[in-house]
């Protein structure tokens, strides 16, 4: 047999069996972390410490946020309960090293994937869930439009992320100098704005539209135009656990391919029950069992994003479906 034909072969099987289309499912699944997960009867997801859109505790002290559906739908989908789920609140700074030691399963917290951070880190990614940029959000006060107009400002930034390295490459390719002022968590910055002591605050869109809703009067704050980076961001598993990493990804995809197909948390039953559209039979058959937990315990991409971000009034852009102009695009479920 050629090598070639022999290898496609081999990755074909390993996707099939890890994602049950030639096994009863999940059951059948080889792989460290999934069989310490099943032991434990939890799955252990390292996320933000706090941060509204991707990982917040609301005021019953629930966990909530596209991060956190993320993490619910793989319990879902490995145990059965998306219940079964411990929430470790990770730092920028510590975040990587927490997963490195196992500490964690999985690390779904606002994170950007960089070719250091796959190779460097030793770090496995899954599917990008959030794609976005750099962006500022500086007081109206300070009378600025642009990021270019923000030399000598001081501007708060999370530290041991990707976003200092882009300020001063922006900085130093358009001969300005912003000043940086670093913090470990999120909420210790919003608070550093809002008491004055500096200018602004910096991170990925999603963040920055979070901080800004966590102002005591947004309408104070502006959020500038321009985007200095591109921030990819998505969950990370450690290397070596080919098969949990794939797992991890689809999950993903199974909710994107959800909205692509019109399944939502409130439907999925009656589609599994009733359509007769291939495709959504194909999806939500037995032998996909897992695909109907994962919407019936969050409901799809879209519906997640639309609950987390749609209050802190950030359109969708390149999260859209590709359908719709955006950059979401689920991959081929046959």
């Amino acid at each position: 047999m050629n090598r070639y034909v022999a290898r496609f072969i081999a990755c074909a099987a390993l996707a099939a069996a890890t994602l049950g289309f030639a096994s009863p499912g999940w059951a059948e699944v080889k792989s460290e972390t999934l069989d310490a997960i099943k032991k434990r009867d939890q799955l252990i997801c390292g996320v933000d410490t706090g941060i509204p859109g991707f990982a917040f505790q609301d005021s019953a002290g629930t966990w909530q946020g596209l991060d956190i559906a993320y993490c619910r739908a793989i319990a879902a989908a490995v145990l059965g309960d998306p219940e079964k789920v411990k929430y470790v609140g990770t730092t920028a700074k510590v975040r990587f090293s927490v997963l490195q030691s196992g500490e964690i399963d999985v690390l779904i917290r606002d994170s950007t994937h960089t070719l250091t951070r796959n190779t460097d880190l030793g770090l496995a990614t899954g599917a990008v869930n959030f794609f976005t940029g750099q962006a500022f959000m500086v007081k109206k006060a300070l009378n600025v439009a642009h990021v270019k107009e923000l030399d000598g400002a001081t501007i708060c930034v999370i530290t041991g992320t990707t976003l200092e390295r882009n300020i001063a490459d922006y900085s130093r390719a358009n001969n300005i100098k912003i000043n940086t002022l670093l913090f470990d968590k999120s909420e210790e910055a919003f608070a550093a704005a809002e008491a004055g002591r500096c200018d602004g605050y910096t991170d990925d869109g999603g963040s920055v539209a979070a901080a800004r809703s966590a102002m005591k009067t947004p309408a104070d704050w502006v959020i500038l135009p321009e985007l200095i980076s591109r921030e990819f961001l998505g969950s990370y598993c450690r290397q070596g656990d080919e098969r949990w990493c794939i797992l991890v990804k689809w999950v993903h995809y199974a909710m994107l391919e959800a909205e692509t197909l019109g399944i939502t948390q409130a439907n999925v039953d009656e589609m599994k029950a009733k359509s007769d559209n291939p495709e959504v039979r194909g999806f939500l058959g037995l032998e996909n069992d897992y695909a109907y937990r994962i919407i019936k315990a969050v409901g799809n991409y879209g519906e997640n994003y639309d609950k987390y971000f749609g209050p802190l009034e950030l359109p969708r852009g390149w999260n859209e479906l590709y359908s719709k102009g955006g950059l979401q695009y689920p991959l081929s479920w046959r």
